[in-house]
């Protein structure tokens, strides 16, 4: 299987970075043997890869990593690099590769302090790979500070160096940055092509991934993850019934708390898993007694993982916040598609009866004007707006209409 399999409905992608790698192989042949290198190569030391929620951004950069990093014997016999299998391909995909760097936003910003040992590793060599590989999952939250730092390296890469930047749009990333990033924009994938990856991927019975595919409009994450998990699909459905429950003051008051605390509930739960475990091993990185006590002059280690871990927290909570905001969108432009006698494909057949409903007990413009209200309380969100005061604000002009 090659890593490209992993890119849903991103054939036009996958060629342009399958022909990028094999010049890549090339040109690293070429030095080995010291010899000139090609003269039109289509490998290049920075990307930037855009495109909206969902298409696998992050994906199509980690697969072009792992073939960059493919170490296959077929190789020596003319095999495309990035086969999916060989120990550079697995470990680059598992993000365990030494010299793969992944940097992803842990709050709602990524800060220079982050970025500071990531930039120096750039001007180093490979350790074990081909090249060093620096893949920035959340371009768009680099602040003004860490994006410069950003802009020194890539401006000045070094020979066996590539940058790997993904973001929204090109219009997230500093102007000096993505005029130095060659550009790969990435398309919504059909309905039909995530459904069919999770029935041969996952194993997710034909229906079922038809739905969630349906679902969540071709966002593969999320559809993998409603597919594969009930709680999800619980989360899901309660989302779905809170058009119905908006009746009264109260009403809309409770409903936000219930979000609100769902969302927690989701941050909490991923806390619980990952933080235990990364204090244990920093504690064991740092040469802790038996008894858990830390060496002198450590407290401050521990208390900046403490911090980090807190920001996560956070940026998980809005981060499954914005995802019940995403399936209210989709539930308000189908009542807004049946008012309007659309043949658009309706995304949440499992509840039509809360959208005949509401089709019926409402106008398009008040449809519109709720789907404009969802989109302002992710705007507060995203302004660090407290959550339950966004969500109420939201809530409320739902029922108001």
């Amino acid at each position: 299987m090659s890593v490209w399999d992993d890119l849903v409905g991103q054939e036009k992608v996958s060629a342009v970075l399958d022909a990028a790698a094999r010049d890549a192989d090339a040109q690293v042949t070429a030095a080995a043997a010291d010899e000139p290198l090609p003269e039109a190569s289509r490998m290049t030391h920075a990307w930037l890869f855009t495109g909206p929620p969902g298409a696998g951004r992050n994906q199509a950069a980690r697969s072009f990593a792992a073939a960059l990093q493919c170490v296959s014997p077929d190789r020596a016999l003319g095999g495309a690099p990035g086969c999916g299998f060989c120990d550079g391909c697995h470990t680059a995909l598992l993000g365990t590769h030494a010299d793969v760097t992944t940097v992803a936003a842990v709050g709602a910003e990524i800060l220079v302090k982050d970025m500071r040992d990531t930039v120096r590793k750039s001007y180093t060599a490979p350790a074990t790979g081909r090249w060093q590989i620096i893949l920035v999952e959340d371009a768009e939250r680099l602040n003004e500070k860490s994006a410069n730092a950003v802009l020194k390296a890539v401006e000045e890469p070094a020979p066996r160096t590539v940058w790997l930047l993904c973001a929204p749009s090109v219009e997230d990333v500093l102007p000096t940055i993505r005029s130095r990033c060659r550009h790969l924009n990435l398309r919504t994938p059909s309905v039909e092509a995530v459904a069919d990856m999770l029935v041969r991927r996952d194993g997710v019975e034909p229906e079922a991934a038809a739905a969630a595919a349906r679902a969540t409009q071709g966002h593969v994450d999320r559809a993998r993850r409603l597919a594969t998990d009930p709680a999800a699909r619980e989360r899901r459905a309660a989302v779905l019934k809170l058009p119905l429950r908006l009746d009264e003051v109260g009403a809309c008051l409770k409903a936000a708390q219930d979000l609100v605390d769902a969302a927690a509930e989701d941050a909490k739960q991923l806390a619980e898993e990952m933080d235990g475990r990364e204090a244990e091993e920093l504690k064991a990185a740092l040469g802790a007694v038996q008894g858990g006590r830390l060496p002198r002059g450590t407290a401050g280690v521990m208390k900046d993982l403490e911090d980090m871990q807190k920001r996560r927290r956070t940026r998980t909570q809005r981060d499954s916040l914005d995802v019940a905001l995403g399936d209210l969108t989709t539930f308000y432009r189908d009542v807004l598609a049946l008012q309007l006698g659309s043949r658009v494909a309706i995304a949440n057949a499992d509840a039509q009866d809360a959208l005949d409903r509401l089709a019926r007990g409402s106008s398009p413009e008040s449809t519109l004007r709720r789907i404009e209200a969802i989109a302002a309380c992710r705007e507060a969100l995203d302004r660090n707006v407290a959550p339950l005061l966004a969500v109420e604000a939201m809530t409320m002009a739902l029922r108001a209409g």
